[in-house]
């Protein structure tokens, strides 16, 4: 049985990938993982064929989550963006995020609407602003294992030490895990580590071809980093491969050539529990 998130935290480092709906997250959840990261990013890309640039919604990602939630047990990151708002309706998100089962709401201080976070042209709301959103986090959810992570993009806009001062106020303010984006070298890496890392979980974001030197989980975690998250590259091996499927069958008008690199109907079957869920049904047959 997967220990609640908290519970790994106080033990030591999670390794949590991108997922961004129920299917996803179950093979995450086969292949052994631990916790769960459930991008916002990855929501836009699939679910609206859109970038990172704050199109996504509450209510989307809400739906998302509680579908994922309902079909593994896994431990869920799941990002919250700006809250989708002010402090009232960060209230609104945490009470929302925290009923669809999220183990841990990830909040940033980007203006809205936000982008991606390796994306140029941020901006960032006032540290105060920020720091209320984060108390009327803490005082909606209702539940402690309901774990606030502060995420600040102020680095990109106002330089390491800045980033680094909002971190620590975010921690005052009641967060209960630091995620500072978008470290640019292995100093800002290591002088980040070197202030939080014996305090408070520190997150890591793993972004292929993004502004973070992409680097191992055991790496991170020797750096002093306690979760590690891929966030998108799920969406992007998926992408990869459709563009080589899809390409296939258009080519040959059949799907053979591509057969050993697919699952087939029982396989695919296998993976999301059919057997298992039809001899369940055969309880309540008449």
């Amino acid at each position: 049985m997967t220990q609640p998130l908290k519970a790994q935290l106080a033990a030591g480092a999670v390794l949590a990938p991108g997922v961004y709906d129920p299917l996803s997250a179950l093979i995450a959840e086969q292949a052994g993982f631990d916790a769960l990261y459930l991008s916002g990013a990855s929501i836009a890309y699939t679910r609206l064929g859109r970038s990172d640039i704050g199109l996504t919604t509450y209510s989307e990602v809400e739906d998302t989550l509680a579908r994922i939630t309902e079909r593994v047990v896994t431990p869920v990151i799941v990002d919250a963006d700006t809250g989708f708002g002010n402090a009232l309706n960060t209230q609104r998100t945490v009470r929302g995020f925290e009923r669809a089962g999220a183990a841990m709401i990830q909040l940033e201080d980007q203006t809205f609407p936000k982008r991606c976070g390796h994306l140029d042209g941020k901006t960032v709301i006032p540290a105060s602003e920020m720091c209320g959103k984060l108390r009327a986090a803490v005082d909606a959810r209702t539940s402690a294992s309901t774990l606030i992570l502060a995420r600040t993009d102020a680095l990109a806009v106002e330089g390491l030490d800045a980033a680094l001062d909002r971190a620590e106020s975010y921690l005052e303010a009641g967060a209960d895990a630091l995620f500072i984006e978008a470290l640019r070298t292995p100093e800002q890496m290591q002088a980040a580590c070197a202030r939080f890392a014996a305090r408070v979980p520190l997150l890591a974001n793993m972004v292929e071809g993004g502004k973070t030197p992409v680097q191992g989980a055991d790496a991170l975690t020797a750096l002093g980093f306690r979760i590690v998250i891929f966030p998108g590259g799920t969406a992007r091996a998926v992408a990869h491969a459709l563009q080589g499927y899809y390409g296939s069958l258009h080519r040959h008008g059949t799907t053979l050539p591509w057969k050993e690199r697919m699952l087939d109907f029982d396989g695919l079957n296998v993976v999301i529990g059919t057997p298992a869920l039809l001899e369940r049904g055969k309880r309540y047959e008449g």
